[in-house]
C-alpha cells in the first residue's frame, strides 16, 4: 500500500510538473521565424483594395516602417573628467596615499592604485547619491577581488569590500 501510494504521488507530481511547463511555452519566439515578402493571399481571405486580378502572383508591398518609439533608449551618464584616478603613483595626491595606507593598515596591498582609487571614487559617489553601505557592497566586492594583487586565500572579498568602503569614507569621501 505504501509502495503504491508513493508511485501515484510521484506520477501525479510529474504531470503537474509536465502541465506547468507545458503552459509556460507560448511559442512567441520570433528567432525562429523568418519574414516573408511574397504575398500569401489564400482562396479563404478576402483580397486587399491594393491588388488587382493581373497581380496575384506579385511580391506584397513593403510594409510602413514603424511608428517612432516615445520611449528614450536609457543611455550611460558621462564620466566626470575628475574621477578617474592618476595611474602614475608619483602623481598620487595625499588623499589618495591616506587611502592606500589605510588599506595597507588593515592587510589590503594593492598591485596598482587605479583600481583602489577607482573603488574609493565611486564609493564616494555613492554615499553622495544617497547609496546605502549594502546597496554598493556588491559591486565593491567585485571590484576589490579585482585587484591582481588579492589572494582569497588571505582574506575574504566580502572582509576585503568592507574594508575598501570603511577606508574610503574614513579617508578619501572628505
Amino acid at each position: 500500500m505504501h509502495r503504491t501510494r508513493g508511485k501515484v504521488l510521484g506520477v501525479a507530481v510529474a504531470i503537474a510538473a509536465t502541465g506547468l511547463l507545458a503552459a509556460c511555452g507560448g511559442n512567441d519566439s520570433t528567432a525562429s521565424s523568418k519574414p516573408t515578402l511574397t504575398n500569401t493571399t489564400t482562396a479563404t481571405q478576402a483580397p486587399t483594395s491594393s491588388s488587382t486580378s493581373g497581380d496575384a502572383g506579385a511580391p506584397a508591398p513593403a510594409p510602413e516602417a514603424a511608428p517612432p518609439s516615445t520611449v528614450a533608449p536609457e543611455r550611460p551618464q558621462p564620466v566626470p573628467t575628475n574621477a578617474a584616478p592618476p595611474s602614475d603613483s608619483s602623481k598620487l595626491t595625499d588623499k589618495d596615499k591616506k587611502f592606500l595606507d589605510a588599506l595597507k593598515a588593515q592587510g589590503i596591498t594593492v598591485n596598482s592604485p587605479d583600481i583602489a582609487l577607482s573603488v574609493a571614487t565611486y564609493v564616494c559617489q555613492s554615499q553622495a547619491a544617497g547609496a546605502k553601505d549594502e546597496e554598493i557592497t556588491p559591486f565593491v566586492n567585485a571590484m576589490a577581488g579585482s585587484d591582481p594583487s588579492f589572494d582569497p586565500a588571505k582574506m575574504p572579498v566580502e572582509k576585503a569590500g568592507k574594508i575598501y568602503i570603511d577606508a574610503a569614507k574614513s579617508t578619501y569621501c572628505q
